[in-house]
């Protein structure tokens, strides 16, 4: 799967794609991770890609003509393939991304996202998109964090991603989105004072599934 990302700050994705299980994916082949510095899409001299907002008011604002030429670059690679590729904007305006979302990206060949910075982008760009997507009711300063927790939560989901083909199954969310995880342990079997239940010692598998069942956490309704 390919995801690519345009953003006006790519250094902030090196180290957390370089690392652990998203690095190996991308080794392996398994996903691609391409990152558009937007400043590339600019004409002037000082590669600008924002500019204050018509009306007044404070901050920068997000220019539409960097963001359209970098779409009208990425489409035209493979036109062909557009219908299994969805364009999302980062925005506390869109709906809010969950497991379920992150399954049906999941079934997708291609992400593409656009990542706001500081006060914001200009309206027309969501003209531009097939969706817009939020990680939470908070403000960010930019979008570059939701993209990498998207491409962290769908590359999970992606055959030959994780070491355990079972782990994606058994995680928190996997099945009921109202129970989270059952507890883990590990060595050492007692750390001050506190043991390891004796049924994950057992051995008896049918046993553990069960205990494992019944202390799912279950998550809290929202206030």
């Amino acid at each position: 799967m390919r995801f690519d990302i345009l953003t006006t700050f790519p250094d902030i994705f090196v180290s957390y794609f370089n690392t652990s299980i998203i690095n190996r994916a991308r080794k392996s082949g398994r996903i691609n991770i391409v990152i558009h510095d937007l400043r590339d899409y600019t004409t002037d001299r000082h590669r600008t890609t924002d500019d204050r907002p018509y009306g007044g008011g404070p901050g920068m604002v997000m220019k539409v003509e960097p963001v359209f030429k970098a779409l009208k670059k990425l489409r035209a690679v493979a036109p062909h393939k557009l219908k299994d590729t969805k364009v999302i904007l980062l925005t506390p305006q869109g709906r809010t991304f969950n497991q379920p979302i992150a399954r049906q990206y999941s079934e997708l060949k291609r992400l593409i996202f656009i990542c706001g910075h500081y006060e914001g982008f200009d309206e027309r760009i969501r003209s531009l998109v097939d969706e817009q997507l939020s990680i939470g009711d908070y403000v960010l300063t930019g979008g570059e964090l939701g993209a990498m927790v998207v491409v962290d939560a769908v590359s999970r989901l992606l055959p030959g991603v994780l070491g355990d083909e079972t782990s994606s199954h058994d995680e928190s969310f996997s099945q009921d989105l109202k129970t989270l995880e059952y507890p883990h342990y590990t060595r050492p079997e007692v750390f001050r004072r506190q043991r390891v239940p004796k049924i994950l010692l057992s051995g008896d598998h049918s046993a553990i599934a069960n205990w494992r069942k019944a202390n799912q956490r279950i998550k809290k309704p929202r206030p």
